[in-house]
């Protein structure tokens, strides 16, 4: 039993924590359990060297000091912010006026202002729920089919997550050991061309089915000739200055996405006032949200650090390439499997989840096989971003069926996501036949390149030094010398 155990340790750790996952049990502790329960095995087994845990808070500390996390408060604070000062009620209000006279109107306007939404928040249980509220009901009293309406503002909140300043790419980024600013570069081209795929489907929407996607009545169109102008005016440029200010600052080079992430929140609040919406109430509970999702994305993280340390000890990373390294077609048999595999896991873990716990496990064997990972990085974020739309477990489905009214049943939520997860997978399919989608401008020269290395080297080297503490193994002789 024991030369079974020490024979097979790495697949049995990986395979207890599906079973845990699959059962419910919360994630960060489900990752640590399995870590140090695998790890003191390991140590008894004699297949670990006793001294294995001390390197345990080297690696949470690691988590701690990592200055790029520092952007998830930022931009999630941003978000909430924003979403309670009644920017997406006046951009859906202005916006669907401005669409409204011609046939499915409404439905471009939620797209519109999701694409706007994602730019400044990158939030997407704010986006959805704000759509939900506002232009849900108003779709309603004008005949729109239920199935179309709330598919396209479920999938619209989730351009949140592909759409910079996306959080998942944030995380993303720092698991691939990549800089955000060129994460954020890549997937901004992916972001509007899915953007337009749900355009694309609306209007054949519109000429196949008219009737499910009617144009607003002359009466319901309130705004017209220069006080439309004015409204567009005054509601667009605030936010488009805020996109600025946190996207064209990071892309030029001029802020790293941390302090982009502050500058935006600053802005954020800055909004808020202007428009007379701050209040005590408002921002106790943006700053309380915001801490329980730092705190929850930092619990995942440290749990994934403490079952790593065990896993890498055990050689399970060697494991990881050994099977994907050898499958079949190459570059592309690996793409496939790889993406098949995220798709059916987004069923069951959130994006945070898959990002801390299969992402680290995929980007060595791609990177190994010479796919360039900031490309890798925006295919396996919109790959995770079905996870939201995925019945029966998708969390932007939760979001919508919280605000719709009793009159929308369940079923037709989940049959108006499935439109939408298929333009995704679609999508899935366009970055891999046309990667320069993604590839287009990332070129910037050595200095960019060094840049990337200095980020990317400690954590990989930091990991390898894990592998040492085997009974059976030797502590390479060029470890100090790096």
């Amino acid at each position: 039993m024991a030369e079974f155990l020490i024979a097979n340790m790495a697949p049995i750790i990986f395979a207890s924590m599906v079973v845990f996952l699959l059962v419910g049990f919360p994630v960060a502790f489900a990752l640590a359990a399995n870590g140090i329960f695998f790890g003191l095995v390991g140590i008894e087994l004699g297949l670990l060297g006793p001294q294995l845990f001390q390197a345990l808070p080297d690696r949470i500390y690691g988590v701690m000091a990592n200055e790029t996390l520092l952007a998830v408060p930022f931009f999630t604070f941003m978000g909430l912010i924003l979403e309670r000062s009644g920017m997406a009620e006046d951009l859906l209000d202005t916006v669907g006026q401005l669409f409204g006279p011609i046939r499915g109107g409404l439905a471009y306007a939620v797209i519109f202002v999701g694409a706007l939404l994602a730019a400044t928040t990158g939030v997407v249980a704010a986006s959805v729920i704000s759509m939900g509220l506002i232009s849900l009901p108003i779709m309603l009293r004008y005949a729109y089919d239920k199935r179309l309406a709330t598919g396209v503002i479920a999938a619209s909140g989730t351009l949140a997550q592909i759409i910079p300043p996306s959080l998942v790419l944030i995380v993303m980024a720092d698991q691939l050991g990549k800089s955000v600013g060129d994460m954020y570069a890549g997937a901004l081209v992916p972001g509007l061309v899915l953007t337009s795929l749900y355009v694309g489907y609306v209007l054949l929407i519109s000429f196949f089915k008219p009737e499910w996607v009617p144009a607003l009545p002359p009466a319901a169109r309130t705004l017209r000739g220069g006080k439309l102008a004015l409204r567009v005016l005054t509601t667009l440029v605030p936010p488009l200055f805020l996109i600025f200010l946190v996207l064209g600052t990071i892309f030029l080079g001029i802020a790293t996405p941390t302090e982009g992430g502050a500058m935006g929140a600053t802005g954020a609040l800055l909004m808020a006032i202007a428009r007379k919406r701050m209040n005590r109430t408002l921002l106790v509970q943006a700053m309380e949200k915001t801490a329980k999702l730092t705190t929850f994305v930092l619990f995942i993280l440290i749990g994934a650090r403490v079952f790593s340390l065990t896993f890498y000890g055990v050689n399970g990373h060697l494991w990881v390439e050994h099977l994907l390294s050898n499958l079949p077609g190459g570059q592309i048999g690996f793409l496939i499997v790889v993406n098949l595999l995220v798709f059916v896991l987004a069923f069951f873990l959130d994006y945070f989840e898959l990002s801390f716990i299969v992402v680290p496990l995929l980007g060595p064997v791609a990177e190994k096989l010479g796919i360039d990972l900031i490309w890798f990085g925006v295919l396996l974020g919109v790959n995770m971003q079905t996870s939201f739309l995925h019945p029966p477990f998708g969390f932007a489905l939760f979001f919508l069926r919280s605000v719709a009214p009793a009159s929308v049943k369940t079923s037709d939520i989940y049959l108006g996501a499935i439109p939408f997860v298929c333009i995704q997978i679609i999508m899935v399919g366009l970055i891999i036949l046309f990667p320069q989608m993604v590839t287009f401008g990332l070129d910037r020269g050595n200095g960019g390149d060094a840049n990337s290395i200095e980020i990317e080297i400690p954590a990989y080297d930091f990991d390898n030094t894990d592998l040492q503490f085997g009974a059976g193994s030797q502590q390479s002789e060029e470890a100090p010398a790096k």
